[in-house]
């Protein structure tokens, strides 16, 4: 039962919602799927403000699901509290951190979820996993209540099989959020980076054909941001969690080594230059957001990967995503098919900050384009 850390299955007729193992609900700790955070963890006093909205609304706790440990690691593989299987193949990774939160949906166990993404942690499993995630503008959402990595870069967002369960999710998150209807006449700018495999490219591409005029865009600052997300993560990461190493049998060894990795990026003295990229990506990624109603790419290069080396998935599974966390834009995760695969393609498309709602039509009207 790898999924779940616990469960509760709360009774009533309302939405069954798995809420991330870090994120509070009351009377519950919260483990961050961590040895070393479980044992000092007790009871949470209170709802997080994201889990006290959803309940207010009818949601039913259906409990607490897995992650990777301390939510740092992007393939879903937790060597303490088990791995979550993919029900797409169980010989891929689910993808992380909120690995469970993208196989509870994905298997039917709950009809949403709430995940953290702070370098892809919402879209990566919902790619890896064929279900849709929503990645929220940074501070749109309350964080109160959640277990901190990099608060500059944390969001809460929500997971489903569908785009209808993702804005249930975000209606959950935000009593009255509706989303607002794509408009044909717009355009969607096709951000091109390299490293991608041709066929998940080509995927992409064809389902964005069915909804109308795509424009090849690219980015001064896109690879860039991919090194600024890990130095800003490992700045603010370091501080928060670094005293966990003084117990470091209470910690997977990778997780040691992140954190010791994350200790000496910190030391290297070029946070203001990752600060002066953030700022830049934001600027060039407005700046195509005025002419385009949004800007699409793939959210994984490859397909799930099986599991490997923890570093060198993270670096496949991180590359296309963590910019946006940088940017402080909201991107949706819709799968798109594959032919030849048994896996799907996952497209990101990502509004302008607060864009929520335009997002969540963008993606239903591709999703209809891609419904046979």
């Amino acid at each position: 039962m790898t999924t779940w850390i616990i469960r509760t299955d709360e009774p009533g007729d309302g939405p069954r919602l798995a809420v991330k193992d870090a994120i509070d609900v009351a009377g519950l700790p919260t483990t961050a799927g961590c040895r070393a955070v479980a044992e000092r963890a007790g009871p949470a006093a209170a709802d997080a403000p994201v889990v006290a909205s959803a309940r207010a609304q009818g949601a039913r706790i259906a409990g607490k699901v897995n992650l990777t440990e301390l939510c740092m690691v992007a393939d879903g593989v937790n060597p303490w509290t088990g791995t979550p299987v993919n029900p797409l193949d169980p010989s891929r990774v689910p993808g992380g951190s909120s690995s469970g939160s993208a196989v509870a949906v994905a298997t039917g166990e709950a009809d949403v979820a709430f995940g953290t993404d702070t370098a892809g942690s919402v879209r990566i499993p919902a790619a890896c996993c064929g279900i849709a995630g929503l990645k929220t503008t940074n501070g749109r959402i309350p964080l109160d209540g959640v277990y901190p990595l990099s608060p500059t870069l944390d969001i809460v967002g929500p997971m489903g099989r569908d785009v209808a369960a993702v804005v249930l999710g975000m209606t959950l998150l935000e009593p009255g959020f509706a989303p607002v209807p794509y408009d044909p006449s717009g355009t969607i700018a096709r951000l091109r980076v390299d490293g991608v495999d041709p066929a998940i490219d080509a995927a992409v591409d064809d389902a964005l054909r069915r909804l109308g005029p795509v424009t090849d865009v690219t980015s001064e600052h896109y690879t860039d941001a991919a090194t600024a997300n890990g130095m800003i993560i490992s700045d603010e990461a370091w501080r928060l969690d670094g005293h966990l190493l003084a117990e470091p049998a209470k910690l997977s060894g990778r997780i040691a080594r992140r954190l010791q990795t994350m200790h000496e990026v910190s030391g290297a003295g070029k946070l203001d230059w990752a600060l002066g990229v953030k700022k830049a990506l934001r600027a060039e990624l407005d700046a195509i957001l005025t002419r385009h109603a949004a800007i699409a790419l793939p959210v994984l290069p490859c397909v799930a990967p099986e599991p490997g080396e923890a570093d060198e998935s993270d670096l496949v599974l991180t590359s296309l995503v963590g910019q946006i966390n940088v940017a402080g834009l909201p991107a949706f995760a819709l799968p798109v098919p594959l032919p030849g695969s048994h896996l799907p393609a996952s497209v990101q498309l990502i509004g302008p900050a607060g864009a929520e709602e335009h997002l969540c039509g963008l993606a239903a009207a591709l999703e209809t384009t891609l419904t046979p």
